[in-house]
């Protein structure tokens, strides 16, 4: 077992050490004992994808096409068949930035003709739309809860009210008393906007809430940061791809202007805070008593990347052309800005090894189990390295609607997404399993190693929904991400490491990781896609799970 102590003081060392940049910090980083060669060949790869120069792998930069190139001549290596564009390991990926471009307008007319402009960083932050460079709507209001329709656990914010041509006013966030992944995925805007389009309203606005959620920000601090970029895949016509592309989201308003909107309703405003308030608060829909008048404009900047594909084919004469996919996300965040209080030297490099160079270590090490096991899999076995999930989970988006082999063959997606090997771990957390017949095969490899399963321990940070194996739910494929869980010794170095170096510039190499875990964490996945792989049936869902009932995932109904 890991002496926690020792593990704990050398996360306090790096957060108190004075920052070092450029060659010294990458010397420091690479000096380490000899390692077995399973692990100096996990740690290798992460040397290279994060060191300082590849500046942190964001997407849409030269710095991540080399990594890119560096995956696909691993998979060269391993000897993977090319599953990119005309012949390549690479699939072209089109990306548009898209920022607000201006700070737009909104007026509010009440009941009685009254016009009263709304003030821009006071009353309301305008949202960019990516589908649009200029968005107008002029509209009445209903107040529409959290925008949730969840019949199973008896919600609907819409209950009674149309919509149709209309606004709907929401708050973020989603009821604690759902489920984990439910939870997650109701509390997600693209949900949130596929339930209000699928009514018929024709924009959104979301409003500042009184009590606000584990990851929601004030107002306040919203407006500083207005026409920050944001980046989706592109169409041809330049604009970007949209959940709900005839539903836009046109702003946020703060509280006060919420006061000023629901002036006359049926229910006040005060009402609606003091119901906010309740641990679990319940809403019902309104009809405000007036028309809001909302215009926005959106700039767009062409930009590119790419997925990295390659491929064990399978061999049975039957199965063989289903694919099992394993994926892991190869960008991370880059470089974070200057700021006027930087000390000197400061680094600023976020170099993102456990996020996700780690992930992708572990998905070249099992393309090498997988290509040189005595006996080849009976389906065939995709690896697939992906570009924007940082921003939003883009390169998998564009791959399952643009994927290289035919979306109806693909029968499971097995995902490895930040595993934090700070640690000698105890459990296993599987997001995704119980919904499947994936869940005993995932039990089984995990006992294969002397521990058990654990339920997601931080459902509020909605992870199931944060990472790229969601997208495959969404066509309907059963799909999963196995983390180390946080058992016993896990929990305190896990809650370290969220609120010390992920996202920030010591998520590199002096971090005390344990390579002999990454070795075993990679055991444990590959039992898994073998064992899909190889197994008589494709994965099925659970009869009547949420989300294969939802997407017409097979077996669910």
């Amino acid at each position: 077992m890991i002496r926690i102590s020792g593990a704990l003081a050398a996360l306090t060392l790096v957060a108190s050490a004075p920052a070092q940049t450029g060659p010294a910090k990458t010397a420091a980083a690479d000096t380490a004992a000899v390692l077995p060669a399973d692990q100096a060949a996990m740690r290798a790869h992460v040397m290279f994808l994060a060191s300082d120069a590849l500046r942190g792998r964001e997407a849409g930069t030269p710095d991540y096409d080399v990594a890119a190139h560096y995956v696909a001549a691993q998979f060269q290596a391993a000897g993977l068949r090319p599953a990119g564009d005309a012949g390549s390991y690479l699939q072209h990926v089109p990306l548009t930035i898209y920022k607000a471009a201006s700070e737009g307008t909104m007026r509010w007319t009440d009941a009685a003709g009254r016009a009263r402009p709304l003030v821009f960083g006071t009353d309301y932050i305008p949202s960019p739309n990516p589908a649009r460079a200029e968005t107008s709507v002029t509209a009445p209001v209903v107040f529409a809860g959290r925008g949730i329709v969840a019949p199973q656990f008896g919600v609907d914010d819409y209950r009674g009210m149309d919509v149709r041509g209309k606004v709907v006013a929401i708050f973020a966030g989603s009821p604690t008393r759902f489920p984990g992944e439910e939870r997650a995925y109701f509390g997600s805007a693209a949900t949130k906007a596929q339930i209000a389009a699928a009514r018929g309203a024709i924009g959104i606005v979301m409003l500042d809430a009184p009590r606000a959620g584990p990851r929601q920000r004030p107002f306040a601090a919203l407006v500083g940061g207005y026409a920050s970029p944001k980046t989706t895949w592109a169409k041809p016509d330049g604009t970007g791809t949209s959940a709900a592309p005839t539903t836009p989201v046109l702003g946020t308003l703060s509280q006060a202007a919420a006061a000023t909107l629901f002036e006359g309703a049926a229910t006040p405003w005060s009402a609606i805070v003091a119901e906010a308030q309740r641990a679990d608060p319940t809403y019902t829909p309104v009809a405000l008593s007036g028309t809001l008048a909302a215009t926005t404009r959106t700039s767009f900047t062409p930009a590119a990347s790419s997925n990295v594909v390659g491929i064990v084919p399978g061999t049975d004469p039957t199965v063989g052309k289903e694919v099992v996919i394993l994926s892991a996300h190869l960008d991370h965040i880059g470089v974070s800005p200057a700021r006027p209080d930087d000390a000197p030297g400061r680094d600023r490099i976020n170099n993102g090894a456990l996020d996700n160079a780690i992930g992708i270590a572990s998905l070249i090490e099992e393309a090498k189990r997988f290509a040189t096991a005595p006996t080849r899999p009976k389906r065939t076995v995709m690896f697939l390295a992906v570009t924007g999930e940082e921003k939003g989970l883009i390169g998998s988006s564009y791959f399952v609607d643009h994927p290289t082999v035919p979306l109806q063959t693909i029968v499971a997606d097995i995902n490895l997404d930040m595993p934090v090997l700070l640690y000698t771990f105890e459990d296993m957390i599987a997001f995704g399993a119980d919904r499947s017949s994936l869940g005993p095969i995932v039990t089984k490899a995990v006992n294969a190693i002397g521990i058990g399963l654990s339920p997601d321990p931080m459902p509020e940070q909605g992870f199931f929904t944060r990472s790229d194996h969601f997208n495959f739910v969404k066509k309907g494929i059963p799909s999963l991400f196995l983390w180390p869980g946080v058992k016993g010794a896990g929990a305190k170095p896990f809650e370290d490491f969220l609120e010390h170096c992920y996202h920030r510039p010591c998520d590199d190499l002096s971090q005390p990781i344990l390579w002999d875990q990454g070795v075993r964490f990679v055991a444990t996945n590959y039992a898994i896609a073998r064992a899909v792989a190889d197994a008589p049936q494709r994965p099925t869902w659970n009869k009547g799970d949420y989300f294969g009932t939802t997407y017409n995932g097979p077996m669910a109904q």
